[in-house]
């Protein structure tokens, strides 16, 4: 069975929600083949200027994410709009990514767990977040500055992810360093990493797709509004597993049984090598 994704990363500025199910309904008619699109980091959360968190943040019961799920199912599409402002049970407000499946239901919330400090006011979440796609594989949730953080992308691997989304809304002059970043994340781990930055005048565009081998299947060289379509091959994060990366190294396959604990200090746990294997998925079996 192929295990074979179209995915369409849409690298465009943020835009209102009505002018967003337009603009899906014509990409999607125009891009048949695609499967899961995903959208940057705020994308219908952003106004011009700086945004009013507290005003903007909505609970995920809001009536706009029915119309979302509805729009997936429409389509019969997977979505990822993008993160919102989300007002938490207990108030706190967090920038937080919602899946919605084609049978419009939501598959998946994720809190981003690293705000970009001091700039961005939202509550760190504490929880990693995978979801399976049926007859596919498992995928995992980033949001912007999580992918600057090893042990957030190290974590999803381990989870099972085959595929990692990252959110992004990078209008600084960093994204030359975020690519670096998205790159060597992919070759630590051994993952497909999807990263899709917005548009100007929201972001610096440069949204790219790289391989569990590090080599970039696809990216944008601007700014500009675009559509980036790729083909995720799942079969390919076993098999660069299996035969290591260039056809060398092994990383997931370091550590025997009989090998000690590692301690790590910084994080007050360890390495246990009879638990250092990533979890895999029923989906794939």
């Amino acid at each position: 069975m192929s295990r074979s994704l179209g995915v369409a990363l849409v690298q465009h500025h943020a835009i209102t929600l009505s002018d967003f199910e337009e603009h899906l309904r014509r990409s999607t008619a125009a891009h048949p083949e695609m499967t899961l699109w995903v959208y940057p980091e705020l994308h219908l959360d952003t106004p011009v200027g700086s945004p009013d968190v507290e005003r903007l943040a909505r609970p995920l019961s809001d009536e706009r994410f029915v119309r979302l799920a509805a729009l997936a199912a429409e389509l019969g599409i997977w979505l990822v709009p993008g993160s919102f402002y989300e007002r938490a049970e207990d108030g706190r407000v967090h920038n937080a990514a919602v899946v919605f499946g084609a049978d419009g239901d939501v598959h998946a919330t994720y809190r981003k767990i690293f705000p970009w400090r001091p700039a961005e006011a939202c509550a760190p979440g504490g929880e990693f977040t995978v979801f399976d796609m049926p007859g596919y594989g498992r995928i995992g949730l980033s949001i912007c500055y999580d992918i600057w953080f090893p042990e957030h992308a190290r974590h999803l691997a381990w989870d099972g992810a085959d595929l990692i989304l990252n959110l992004v809304q990078t209008n600084t002059s960093d994204r030359d360093q975020e690519l670096a970043i998205v790159r060597g994340n992919a070759i630590m781990n051994q993952v497909w990493i999807a990263s899709v930055n917005a548009a100007a005048p929201t972001g610096r565009g440069r949204s790219l797709v790289v391989d569990p081998d590090g080599a970039t299947r696809m990216s944008s060289a601007t700014a500009e509004q675009e559509i980036l379509t790729a083909v995720i091959d799942f079969g390919q994060v076993e098999a660069v597993r299996a035969f290591g990366t260039a056809g060398v190294s092994r990383p997931w396959s370091q550590f025997r049984a009989s090998d000690a604990p590692i301690d790590l200090p910084l994080y007050g746990g360890r390495i246990t090598p009879t638990n250092w294997t990533p979890r895999r998925a029923e989906t794939k079996a």
